[in-house]
């Protein structure tokens, strides 16, 4: 299938509604967050939701797609600091080869607080990357999954900080493209992904089997689950949402211009 014909995504149950139901036109590629952008750059896919942070790096490339993004706000969250002791207190953060946005909001945080413990680079064991340092910046799936057996550990809720601070909600990825990609082929694809979010927020069935499954898969209780997708996430992008993607640009990755969205005119 034509590269034009793929669109890219992430490994986390933040992105099964838009890839849960069949389709003869669309196949996805499930790549970690920080090699999204580098599929896009090499047109492996056509769209994907990027983090911010790699958008901000490639923006000479690339575009932002309209009315499209995975948002968080709220208590949950998926970007934790989990540790035995205060993050006050940490001298060395362990930070997951997968991550991406979160590594950059992690330092903008703590900058805030006047914090400046050391990073290390490691994998995505929590476990391991708590032997070798005093905390631990955990994402995505396996955030929920510490979140639901040792809540007690968290230090640090990433999202709900930057949902405190600055009044907006938390854009985990932004849908993007390269600016040469075909025009015709992004306006269909922004219609798939449109009507993939519509129906699982109107069909209460398939929104409980897509819950079923993610619950089943990361071996989370159906109850978490379900609170994180009615009062964490939501997928269209109105205009908190939209400044949400300018301050973080500006003031997280120090990129001073504003980004540049696909136009379907």
């Amino acid at each position: 299938m034509s590269w034009t014909n793929v669109i890219g995504r992430v490994p986390f149950l933040d992105c099964d509604p838009f890839f849960s139901a069949p389709s003869n036109t669309w196949s996805s590629l499930s790549t970690p967050p920080s090699w999204l952008s580098g599929h896009l750059l090499r047109k492996d896919c056509l769209i994907a939701p990027i983090p911010l942070s790699d958008y901000a790096a490639n923006h000479e490339y690339l575009q932002l797609i309209p009315d499209l993004g995975i948002i968080s706000e709220g208590e949950l969250g998926t970007s934790f600091i989990f540790g035995n002791r205060s993050i006050e207190k940490m001298r060395d953060i362990a930070l997951p080869s997968d991550s991406s946005s979160s590594q950059f909001l992690l330092r903008w945080i703590l900058s805030k607080r006047s914090l400046s413990p050391s990073f290390i680079d490691t994998g995505t064991h929590v476990n391991n990357m708590l032997n070798q340092c005093d905390g631990a910046l955990v994402i995505g799936d396996r955030a929920l999954h510490e979140y639901s057996i040792k809540s007690e550990n968290i230090r640090l809720n990433l999202i709900n900080e930057w949902n405190k601070l600055t009044g907006f909600p938390m854009i985990l990825g932004v849908f993007a493209s390269r600016k040469d990609s075909p025009k015709d082929k992004i306006k269909i694809a922004h219609s798939h992904l449109k009507n993939q979010i519509t129906y699982f927020n109107k069909d209460r069935i398939y929104r409980e089997q897509i819950i079923q499954h993610a619950s089943e898969r990361i071996n989370i209780s159906f109850e978490i689950i379900e609170e994180y997708f009615n009062n964490q996430l939501s997928y269209f992008l109105d205009n908190r949402g939209i400044n949400s993607i300018e301050l973080f640009l500006k003031e997280v990755c120090a990129l001073d211009l504003k980004p540049e969205w696909f136009s379907f005119d």
